[in-house]
């Protein structure tokens, strides 16, 4: 089994999400209806929920140092992200704060919003953090330094052990739950290390039962108290470490229970067993094939395993990071001779999507921060979860997703982060930060992404970022991400429409929605052993999953790119890559989840892009000039093919930035559609690997399609096109380029007449899966629903639709459908009227044709 496929709710081969046997999971925590007598503001956007056995949980929230709430019950409502899609047929969250995971049961005791450890002899009941954007955010990021800051989670025998600094003091804690007269009692251990200065744990509100402090006869220096109607235990200066253990009940009173030593042994191993997979070869059939690797998907614990990210280790080790928590470790990828043999590393982590390696240690970056992982006592298995670095904020907004990590020279860490749909305005929602290697203090970079997924280069630095096409973001963009630029996406709702706080920072291009409509990361190919594609720039699209290579080009102005197809031989979503480099060779991992847009029927994927040694006619530079383009190889061309200006196809347009959803395509005169090209001659250089195309009339443009059809000098046929954005026309000097002297011919050549193609539902159906339709709308029955209206049985039928707020109904019709599609806002399906469930306009990006076939493919679904 390479990838997950789409399965029935009845046939899902996964236990449940929250592992019984695993001390702890991470969660944001929603506390504030938990009933009268507690918090009106209690929220946790960075929780670890820590399973005390006998349905007894408590949530630590890891930047205020408190203990958010204590209940008993079924846990946290499975609403989050990963809980909520973990089974086949789940679904993708809906954007803000509108609905977040709560307590599944009784809340005992519960804090507020202000720190759970403060210093001095006054209580302070509000947070000392610097204000986000919006006030009434809480997602702040974490207390200054002087009060603490959250170290690490160990795991023991004893379930999980929180470290932590109060101040000056190194805590560490421990929480189970025992039975004291028939009564469950929860119990809090502690170890408190020196200090000095007064220390005040505030415990929390509490409605009913007890609460008992016990500690050792010859310190019992620390005393329990109420103040401002919060259980409080202060803690005098003192220079020698302290233990002590406070108890809980819901009913009744608490017993005192005697303080336990806190273990430093590690746990036991819990997933001891291997599992093992195959990597299978792909014929040599091209320059670069895709080789699928079988995912741990049968596996003793019965986990589902849905890859965001694959880094490696020095020695091959492949770490695979799982959106539902997990670490696993792969060996052998890189030997043909053996299977994949995979060992379960970690769990407990908070929805991470990516992973870096420096210095052979394994840095993840989920939405409480970037954890460094351990394995202190060499057992295969990782003991300690350091808090590595939670200097940025993270909101409980369901979009601020913890995108990508990455490493940048000298050991700095270069992070992004979701911005779509917020409730709030945080203080680093769509933003790409910079981490200083010891992970104490954070920079913006840039801020204004939708979804930015990022790319760095690991010799000079340079971040890059793709960003998600929607609401103002017209298309798929490739940007340079510095000097803390805008880069023009705007919350719906929390600002005014299109007026924007800061110039919007152009791309290097811009992508067409019919080639990359959903793009994530980008990464490098140093010290590669991929032919044509060592030392490359690459970047990866998920919603039609496609390996591009990006060509920088700083000829002009300003830098500006292009980009082309490598191989699109993929049945999953793309996310993230690395290269291994004990093969030298590229490994791309991913998934999807119901209203993510992505064609595939594979929920995730594992696979290797391997160079077979065939031969790759791919361009080395694609630079637009004042005078057409100039095009150069690394093979020799045919002649007469080169120079047949024939061969060459080109057309043109503009995008409009908009608060709707994408862009339509625009022609230079403003109408919907494309501004096709002629080319009016075409030359080779003296080396032959060089050609420049005369276009008349070259100008600057958000869009410009170069595509080619050539022939080697050996009579190789290749074709491939590519899009780029201009920003700058150099002058083209044919004598610095390699050609002879000569003027270049820009007399317009008559227009080759153009087929609009084929008519028919067969032509439907390819445009169906071409344009990204198939990512959300359904054509029949199926467990991954669509976010989109379905398609099947549609036409003829009368449909609810919204109209300027009003709601009536309509026939669907041919009328109807080409309306839809040229203007899909304009008649919107009542349930559909969310903007997170936009459809961009397809004007002047289909022609006439184009539609009839689509709708002849609709009227076909039945």
């Amino acid at each position: 089994m390479f990838g997950q496929k789409e399965t029935s709710e009845d046939s899902t081969p996964w236990a449940e999400w929250v592992e019984p046997d695993f001390p702890f999971f991470s969660s944001i925590l929603d506390v504030r209806k938990a009933g009268p007598g507690f918090p009106k503001d209690n929220l946790t956007p960075r929780g670890i929920i820590l399973n005390l056995g006998d349905d007894h949980w408590a949530c630590f929230d890891t930047d205020l140092l408190r203990l958010s709430a204590i209940w008993k019950g079924n846990g946290v409502t499975p609403v989050s992200l990963a809980p909520k899609s973990y089974h086949p047929w789940g679904s993708k969250t809906r954007g803000g704060q509108t609905e977040l995971p709560v307590p599944d049961g009784n809340v005992w005791i519960a804090n507020g919003i202000y720190p759970g450890w403060q210093y001095g002899e006054r209580l302070e009941l509000s947070d000392p953090r610097e204000s986000a954007p919006s006030p009434e955010e809480v997602g702040r990021g974490p207390l200054p330094e002087e009060w603490g800051r959250f170290k690490a989670i160990q795991l023991s025998n004893l379930g999980a052990i929180l470290e932590y600094y109060a101040t000056d003091s190194l805590i560490r804690e421990n929480l189970n739950v025992s039975t004291f007269q028939g009564r469950s009692v929860v119990e809090r251990h502690f170890e408190i290390g020196p200090s000095s200065r007064t220390l005040s744990i505030v415990l929390g509100l509490k409605a009913s039962g007890g609460v008992a402090l016990s500690q050792k006869p010859n310190n019992a220096i620390a005393s329990l108290s109420i103040d401002q109607s919060r259980w409080i235990l202060r803690i005098p200066p003192r220079e020698s470490k302290l233990s002590l253990c406070v108890s809980f009940t819901e009913n009744g009173s608490a017993p005192q229970i005697v303080p336990r030593t806190i273990p430093h042994r590690k746990a036991r191993s819990r997933w001891s067993q291997e599992v093992t997979t195959n990597l299978t070869r792909s014929p040599d059939d091209e320059a670069f094939v895709v080789d699928p690797i079988g995912l741990p998907l049968v596996n003793p614990w019965k986990r589902n395993v849905r890859p965001g990210d694959i880094q490696f280790l020095s020695d091959g080790t492949g770490i695979l990071v799982t959106i539902d928590g997990d670490l696993w470790k792969a060996f052998g990828l890189h030997d043909p001779s053996q299977s994949i043999r995979w060992k379960r590393f970690t769990s407990g982590l908070h929805e991470p999507m990516s992973a870096a390696i420096r210095d052979d240690q394994i840095f993840v970056f989920d939405r409480n921060g970037i954890w460094k992982i351990l394995d202190t006592d060499g057992n295969g298995e990782a003991d300690t979860h350091e808090l590595f670095s939670n200097v940025f904020a993270q909101t409980a907004d369901m979009r601020e997703f913890p995108s990508t990590i990455r490493l940048a020279p000298e050991g700095e860490f270069v992070i992004a982060k979701g911005g779509q749909q917020a409730s709030t305005l945080g203080k680093h929602n769509g933003s790409v930060l910079r981490i200083s290697a010891d992970g104490s203090r954070s920079s913006v970079l840039g801020y204004g992404f939708r979804q930015p997924s990022i790319g760095v280069n690991p010799r000079t630095g340079l971040v890059t970022s793709s960003d998600q096409e929607g609401q103002y973001i017209p298309s798929t963009p490739l940007h340079i991400v510095e000097d803390k630029q805008f880069y023009g996406y705007l919350s719906e709702g929390l600002h005014e429409t299109e007026k924007y706080p800061a110039r919007i920072a152009d791309p290097l291009t811009w992508i067409p929605h019919a080639v990359n409509a959903s793009a994530t990361s980008q990464l490098w190919l140093f010290d590669a052993k991929m032919g044509p594609l060592n030392d490359s720039f690459v970047h990866i699209g998920f919603n039609r999953p496609e390996l591009f290579k990006i060509l920088l080009n700083h000829r002009g102005s300003k830098p500006q790119a292009s980009v082309f197809s490598i191989t699109s031989a993929f049945d999953y979503p793309l996310l993230n890559g690395s290269l291994n480099p004990a093969d030298g060779q590229l490994y791309i991992s991913g998934f999807q989840i119901n209203g993510w847009g992505n064609g595939r029927g594979t929920l995730g994927g594992f696979s290797r892009v391997r160079y077979t040694g065939k031969q790759a006619f791919l361009p080395i530079e694609v630079v637009p000039m004042d005078k057409g383009v100039l095009l150069r190889f690394e093979h020799k061309l045919n002649p007469s093919k080169a120079t047949d200006p024939n061969s060459y196809s080109l057309a043109s347009w503009h995008y409009q930035r908009t608060h709707r959803y994408g862009s339509a395509q625009y022609k230079e005169n403003g109408e919907t559609g494309i501004d096709w090209l002629t080319a009016s001659s075409a030359y080779l250089s003296n080396d032959q690997l060089s050609v420049f195309v005369g276009i008349p009339s070259m100008r600057l443009i958000m869009q410009l399609r170069v595509g080619w059809s050539l022939q080697t000098q050996d009579g190789m046929a290749f074709e491939e096109n590519a899009y780029t954005t201009i920003y700058d026309l150099p002058h083209f000097d044919p004598i610095k380029e390699g050609f002879d002297d000569f003027t270049v011919a820009l007399t317009p050549r008559a227009a080759a007449k153009r087929e609009e193609g084929p008519v028919s539902a067969e032509e439907g159906r390819r445009l169906y899966e071409l344009m990204g339709c198939v990512a959300c709308h359904s054509t029949s029955g199926g467990y991954i629903t669509k976010i989109g209206p379905t398609w099947n049985g549609l036409y003829g039928k009368e449909r609810e639709i919204v109209v300027n707020r009003e709601r009536t109904s309509i026939k669907v019709d041919d009328a109807y459908l080409r309306e839809s599609i040229l203007d899909p806002t304009a008649k919107v399906v009542r349930g559909f009227e969310k903007g997170e469930y936009a459809m961009p306009s397809y004007a002047g990006v289909l022609n006439d044709s184009q539609i009839e076939s689509l709708l002849l493919f609709i009227k076909s679904i039945d």
